[in-house]
């Protein structure tokens, strides 16, 4: 199996998926907040080494980490 990067609309990320955010970074998601600021996307990750979260626009798209 392979693994590549796949762009696809933010309303079809998934807890779990792994996102590639500002800069290139990757993001684990591990909760998604639909109603940030009553308008936006947040994808959050919460891990033992981070805590990070990435507000995204309901109608962008982001590259999502996919297995083939």
């Amino acid at each position: 199996m392979t693994e590549s990067w796949t762009t696809v609309p933010v309303a079809d990320v998934n807890v779990g998926d792994t996102i590639r955010v500002g800069g290139g970074q990757p993001l684990v998601v591990g909760k998604i907040e639909t109603d940030f600021f009553g308008r936006m996307y947040a994808f959050i990750e919460d891990s033992p080494t981070r805590w990070f979260k990435q507000p995204m626009s309901p109608d962008g798209e982001v590259e999502v980490l996919r297995t083939a």
